[in-house]
């Protein structure tokens, strides 16, 4: 009956927070959104706290110093990314015609009978393509920018955010403490033996991959508008950023970038191999530095789980749902790990081991006569 009640408990309570993140995914976001951030921040406030400064003048300082970073990232970048994201709308058809244009010269005549026997219009397929992109584009942009849904969403973001992680950082350490004090005592070893397995595999993805996106969006964006290419700082940005998904990034960044290094460079090959070794440089130092360092195989989620975990959970809850996505998912690996290793040493796996039985007693022979 404990571990019925047990089960019913925990279910109950899963049920509960799924249900509140889809009734109430709207108003998430900002909250959400401080939690991870301080989340995120916590090492810096503890690493400050080692050097003898308090805790609330640590989170003040971390805070301080993130908001005035923010503000000129914002100034500087914010009308330079409009523009570039207008301009790139706009010109998105015109460049899918130039594409069209270049692998008419450029394809060899196999591929273009082969295209043409399978009824496959090229110049066709890209313009429509570059027509449904553009529009979902615009549909996008107008989504985020319009509606007094949004703007209240992006006034909490810039309000609400910055005092969530501020109380979150603050009080940080005290929660978890509070928290652990509240576990079982029967299972404290073993809860917070998994708890320190799930907050690894969560730092793995929020800390750990949260630095290597923004190491590579900015790595990509200088390395793509120092070489000349056009909307390098967007597509730069927008592969580092995707790169939590994985391939994701590099594939979407890639393309885009090799795409318009064709159409603006071509016929120089010389700048269309050096945005190529861009990307490639970026791999290598993501494969081989980045996230072997900072990432390494804390996550514990196979490539196919991760980015299953990122469509549902961003099909079913939004941004919201893309941001709890891999902690939620790595927080679950684990768990369900642990249940396997439990099922693998129970009866229901081995099988109740059956007892021999006794030998029957020997029969004393008859007496001779």
């Amino acid at each position: 009956m404990t571990l019925q009640r047990q089960v019913i408990f925990w279910t109950t309570a899963l049920a509960v927070v799924i249900l509140a993140l889809w009734l109430l995914g709207d108003i998430m976001l900002p909250f959400i959104a401080g939690l991870v951030l301080a989340y995120f921040l916590d090492p810096v406030a503890d690493a400050l706290e080692r050097l003898g400064l308090p805790r609330l003048a640590a989170t003040l300082l971390i805070l301080i110093s993130s908001i005035v970073a923010f503000v000129v990232l914002l100034v500087l970048l914010l009308p330079v990314l409009g523009d570039q994201i207008a301009r790139f709308a706009t010109n998105l058809p015109g460049y899918m015609q130039a594409l069209v244009g270049l692998f008419n010269e450029l394809a060899p005549q196999w591929l273009k009978d082969m295209l043409a026997s399978s009824g496959t219009n090229l110049p066709a397929s890209l313009s429509d393509l570059a027509g449904k992109a553009a529009g979902w584009l615009a549909a996008i942009l107008t989504s985020i920018l319009s509606g007094s849904l949004a703007l209240v969403n992006v006034l909490s973001l810039l309000v609400v955010t910055p005092i969530v992680a501020f109380y979150m950082l603050n009080d940080w350490d005290h929660m978890v403490a509070k928290v652990d004090g509240w576990l079982p005592r029967d299972h404290h070893n073993t809860v917070r033996a998994l708890a320190l397995q799930i907050d690894e595999a969560m730092a793995g993805f929020i800390r750990g991959q949260g630095t290597v996106c923004l190491s590579l969006g900015i790595f990509y964006a200088v390395a793509l508008s120092i070489a000349g290419l056009n909307f390098g700082l967007l597509i730069g940005l927008g592969a580092g950023l995707l790169s939590f998904i994985p391939y994701v990034g590099t594939i979407i960044g890639g393309v885009l970038a090799i795409g318009m290094a064709l159409i603006q460079f071509w016929p120089d090959w010389v700048q269309v191999l050096v945005i190529i070794a861009i990307f490639a440089a970026g791999q290598f130092i993501e494969g081989n530095f980045l996230s072997p360092y900072l990432v390494g195989n804390r996550i514990g989620l196979h490539p196919v789980w991760l980015m299953f975990a990122l469509f549902a959970f961003g099909y079913l809850f939004g941004f919201v749902g893309l941001l709890l996505a891999v902690p939620l998912a790595a927080a679950v690996g684990v768990l369900v790990r642990f249940a396997l290793q439990q099922y693998l040493k129970s009866p229901l796996y081995l099988g109740v081991p059956t007892q021999e039985k006794p030998a029957a007693p020997k029969r004393r022979s008859a007496a001779k006569h």
